[in-house]
């Protein structure tokens, strides 16, 4: 298994309920496919770069894990389709 760090923006303006929904559910594809989290960093409500969607700020999550390539591929694709998902990167940690 590989290690990956995803980021991901999420709607600064969901609730808190929602917004700890949303992250538990990446943490659980991952768990649910044979992967482990290893961490998830909360940054908070952040100003973007630039507008996005026609928002200027945003709430930053780390998540650190251990998966498949598989894995990757499916969180990419649930993010995809999220419409509270603003923004998303997985990289893989060397």
């Amino acid at each position: 298994m590989a290690k990956y760090e995803m980021l991901y923006l999420l709607n600064s303006e969901m609730s808190e309920e929602a917004r700890e929904a949303e992250i538990k559910k990446y943490a659980d594809i991952v768990t649910s496919m044979g992967g482990a989290v290893e961490a998830i960093d909360k940054w908070g409500v952040k100003k973007t770069a630039y507008p996005i969607r026609f928002k200027t700020d945003a709430f930053f999550v780390l998540m650190t894990f251990s998966a498949e390539g598989a894995v990757v591929a499916e969180l990419d694709r649930v993010a995809g389709i999220s419409g509270d998902v603003l923004r998303r990167m997985i990289t893989k940690i060397a």
